[in-house]
């Protein structure tokens, strides 16, 4: 007599279509705003301001659906084994809070002080957030890095960034 094979039941997790739902939410937001834009805005783009945000709002609700099929299925993902990390550990919201405070706040000051004061605030700010005490490297890298992407944007792409009170400096 033999014992019969226990059977594991398969359970949906009926939170992933909530990653689903979100998905298609943000595709059709940018399928939507990109219809939107007008071309002509950077003067350097043979394709128009359209294509990219097209692509990747239908690649976006393609994979949603791809998701959506395969949670009934069976799919789950597997728990990530390569890094040192104990998830039992609560997760810092202080240093959360301060990073999403510091985004309101380049949000805030980029029209009025320009790309290259706020980006370099913006990297400055993040990197002392979490834990880089290099106070006076920080700032230097960060204004470094906002004024080559300024010029970048600018030049480069055809894109104008806010100058804010360096506007005729830079």
């Amino acid at each position: 007599m033999s014992t019969p094979e226990p059977t594991t039941e398969r359970r949906i997790d009926w939170a992933q279509f909530i990653v689903c739902a979100v998905l298609v939410a943000v595709g059709a937001f940018l399928i939507y705003d990109a219809l939107s834009l007008e071309a002509g805005f950077a003067k350097v783009d043979p394709v128009g301001p359209k294509l990219f945000p097209i692509v990747i709002g239908v690649v976006l609700i393609v994979l949603a659906v791809v998701l959506a099929i395969a949670i009934p299925r069976g799919s789950v993902g597997e728990a990530d084994a390569g890094e040192d990390v104990d998830p039992d550990t609560p997760g810092d919201w202080r240093t959360v809070g301060l990073l999403v405070g510091l985004f309101v706040a380049v949000i805030v000051a980029v029209q009025p002080l320009g790309w290259a004061i706020t980006g370099a605030l913006l990297f400055a700010g993040a990197a002392t957030i979490l834990g880089n005490r290099h106070y006076v490297r920080n700032i230097v890298i960060g204004v470094v890095l906002s004024v080559l992407s300024f010029y970048a944007f600018y030049s480069g792409l055809g894109i104008p960034l806010p100058a804010g009170i360096l506007d005729g400096i830079l």
